[in-house]
């Protein structure tokens, strides 16, 4: 126990003195460690004529069979109601949910209902992919648009047949989880990466000699030691506060719709010229009217006058040095008066002309 304690306040002491660095925790996650997909079938009811058609037949069956549940037999055929939409409810159960849990549960129409706003979801039980239960949904649908008209003229803001129940799903029972395997924990990485690993091995080895080992630039295995054993999820506290600074990918994303640009601080530039230069061109018309003078025998004249003034901005080469950083890079361009849009226009020569030494993303 003394030697655990002690290890929790050397990683706390390393965790304060390391600054840009980042804890394994918010790197990695632990293989096995996963949110699972739930599904299942419902009725919104409640929905003021808004609902599915008489052609939805699926919808006039559940009816059926949901009044058959509660000793209600009526006949399909003699059950006309728009005010209930067939949906689907989807959900995500996280690892370690326990019974009473609550989720957040979306709700999609799959009929031809017109607004699920204002219906109420009756109790759905929810599916995971081995088509057993756990969990169960129900409650007030909120949406988040609106549709409102008719045959001639309507009005639809966002998707009124989507909508979601802020927890309004209760876990039943819990999606089995096995983090352990022979004694072992794997840590996936998030961005892979052959330094990020290697560094993550090294910082863990640092503090629980010989337990920890890379197999791939995505996953790290760990070894819980002897004093751990029984206290599993202790060793995976002290791992997961282990902090180091990952190695970041040279990259520039761009997007060319708002105009911004994200890059990284390893971004780096061969020896390179940058010219930017700027072309105006006005053209401005005057018209204009001649009259002939009282008693003459001339004839009116219109037309007008064309001014073309076209105005060069000065431009010129910069010269960047060698191996500039990206603070330099963007101080130069910016000593240009180049805006975010010229500035990928630039940013993408450089890349085409093999100075720009970073991965070019555009979106």
């Amino acid at each position: 126990m003394w030697k655990i304690t002690t290890v929790l306040a050397v990683l706390f002491a390393v965790a304060l003195s390391l600054e840009g660095a980042s804890r394994i925790k918010d790197l990695a996650m632990l293989d096995g460690r996963r949110d699972n997909q739930l599904v299942g079938y419902g009725l919104v009811v409640g929905l003021a004529g808004d609902g599915d058609s008489t052609q939805a037949t699926y919808t006039i069956q559940s009816i059926a069979n949901t009044l058959q549940r509660f000793g209600v037999n009526v006949p399909v055929d003699d059950i006309r109601s728009n005010n209930v939409a067939a949906v689907m409810v989807t959900a995500d159960i996280p690892a370690f949910a326990e019974p009473g849990t609550r989720l957040d549960a979306i709700i999609s129409s799959i009929g031809d209902a017109d607004s699920l706003s204002g219906g109420v979801l009756l109790q759905t039980p929810l599916l995971g992919a081995d088509e057993a239960v756990y969990a169960v949904a129900q409650g007030s649908v909120l949406v988040g648009g609106f549709f409102a008209g008719g045959e001639d003229a309507s009005v639809q803001r966002n998707h009124p047949t989507v909508g979601s129940i802020p927890s309004g799903a209760i876990v039943e029972q819990p999606i089995p989880t096995r983090i352990i395997r022979e004694n072992t924990l794997t840590f996936l990485l998030d961005e892979p990466d052959f330094a990020t690993a290697v560094r993550m091995e090294e910082q863990i080895n640092r503090y629980f000699p010989d337990t920890a080992l890379t197999v791939s630039p995505t996953s790290v295995k760990v070894r819980i030691p002897e004093p751990y054993v029984g206290r599993e999820m202790t060793f995976i506290a002290s791992v997961e506060a282990i902090e180091l600074e990952p190695d970041t990918q040279a990259r520039v994303v761009m997007n060319e719709r708002t105009g911004t640009i994200v890059a990284t601080s390893e971004v780096r530039l061969s020896e390179v010229a940058v010219s930017h230069g700027n072309i105006t061109v006005n053209i401005a018309r005057t018209p204009f009217v001649s009259q002939p003078g009282a008693f003459s025998e001339g004839e009116t004249v219109e037309g007008d006058f064309t001014d073309l003034d076209v105005v060069e901005a000065r431009g010129g080469f910069s010269q960047l040095p060698p191996t500039p950083t990206l603070q330099e890079l963007t101080s130069t361009l910016n000593s240009l008066g180049v805006g975010p849009r010229d500035m990928m226009v630039i940013l993408k020569a450089l890349k085409k002309a093999g100075a720009l030494h970073a991965e070019l993303v555009m979106e």
